[in-house]
Formats: structure tokens, sequence, C-alpha cells
């Protein structure tokens, strides 16, 4: 056989390549879409940088929040819509604080709006009866006293379960509803860390510990993985 006896090389038409690129870049697109439906409005995780929640949160625990019925954002903006469910007394909150330039916190709702919140030698009262707390960190401090105050309405009142190191309503005032984001619902990784690796922004610090843990499995709170709230 000849050279001009050949049988040409069978090629794809153009359009064929074409249309392949489509439905894969359709495929990422979908893949994206949903990425930013679900961590907008059904769940995202949380790190905690502080002990302000310590017994009940620990420093280095890594949460599952659900924002379901919360609020629903578009991530990475500023645009975010009210759904909704409303909190409820002494429920675990995450939300945007109340300061310019602060990162999100995370507090133990105390007062409901039209609530008088009152803290005598340590001890919480809603509408003039005490407060059962039994999540607290460390007995009342009895040099510990606020208020009364009234919680206005669309508004809450947030404190840290380690009241000796929270720094919470009783000093920068109550949460509007719309700053409210979400409750934590488990921790899916706890690392016993420094504060500053678990800090906005530290993401090179945290590489340490996270390869840390093939080395040091210790480093690990096991028995925390899994915890409900």
């Amino acid at each position: 056989m000849n050279a001009e006896d050949a049988l040409p090389i069978a090629t794809k038409p153009k359009s064929d390549v074409s249309n392949a690129v489509l439905r894969e870049a359709l495929s990422w697109l979908w893949v994206i879409l949903a990425f930013l439906f679900i961590t907008g409005t059904i769940v995202q995780a949380r790190v905690i940088p502080s002990g302000s929640m310590e017994r009940t949160l620990l420093v280095g625990d890594h949460l599952l929040m659900s924002r379901i019925g919360f609020e629903a954002e578009l991530p990475m903006t500023p645009y975010h819509v009210r759904l909704w469910r409303d909190p409820h007394r002494q429920q675990i909150i995450v939300f945007r604080a109340p300061l310019p330039g602060e990162p999100d916190y995370i507090k133990r709702l105390i007062g409901l709006p039209g609530d008088e919140v009152e803290i005598r030698e340590g001890v919480v009262s809603i509408n003039g009866k005490p407060l059962v707390e039994p999540y607290r960190a460390d007995p009342p401090n009895p040099t510990d006293n606020y208020g009364p105050v009234t919680v206005p309405q669309g508004q809450y009142f947030m404190m840290g379960d380690n009241r000796d190191d929270s720094y919470d309503s009783r000093y920068w005032g109550f949460v509007p509803r719309k700053n409210i984001i979400g409750t934590p619902v488990m921790v899916y990784m706890s690392i016993n860390a420094p504060e500053d690796t678990w800090n906005p922004g530290h993401i090179r610090d945290r590489m340490e510990p996270y390869a840390s843990i093939f080395l040091h499995p210790s480093i690990v709170r096991w028995r925390r993985i899994f915890k409900l709230f």
C-alpha cells in the first residue's frame, strides 16, 4: 500500500469537542452552585478560637453549624436574608459581632426580647427569677454585677459559659436578630493547640497542628468528636 492509499486518521468534529467542554463547564458550575447553596443556607464549618465558651466548647473544637431557618446568604458577599426561625433561651448561637472589624462570635443566648436581665454576685436572673445554668465553667463570681436591663424588641442578650473570660453583652450590648447566623450541631474534630493558632487569618499557623495529627495523634481530643448539641 502506497502513501496515496493510506486511510485518513479520524478526528472528532470541532462541534463535539466544544460540546464536551461545555458539558464539563456546566458540571463544575452546578458543583459550585450546590456548594454556595449548602454553605449559604444549610451548614458551615467553624472553629473555636477562644475559651469564652469553656467547658461547653474548647479552643480548637471544629464545629458544623446549622443555618437552616435562621439565615440565607450569598457566601463571600454582604448579602443575607433573615428566615423564619428564631433562637430560644440558652441556645448556643453563632452571630456576626456587633462591633466593626470583629469576626463572628459564638455565645449562649440568655435574654430574649422583652426580658429583664440582672446579674447579682454572678447569679443571672431573668424577669426576677434565677436562671439555672448547669453549663457554666465556674461557680458564680461574687464581683459580677450587672443591670437590670430590658432587652429591646428584635434583639438578644448573649453571654459566654466561661463568664470570667467572656467578652459578651455585658460589655458591648445587645445582638440584633439580623446578626444571627446559626447554631452548632456537632463537633467533627477537636485539636489541642494554642489559641493564636485558630484566630482568623492564621491559615499558615493551622497547618502545623493539622500535619502533626499523623505524628502526634494525642493532640486530637478523640472523645469530643461527634459531640452533639
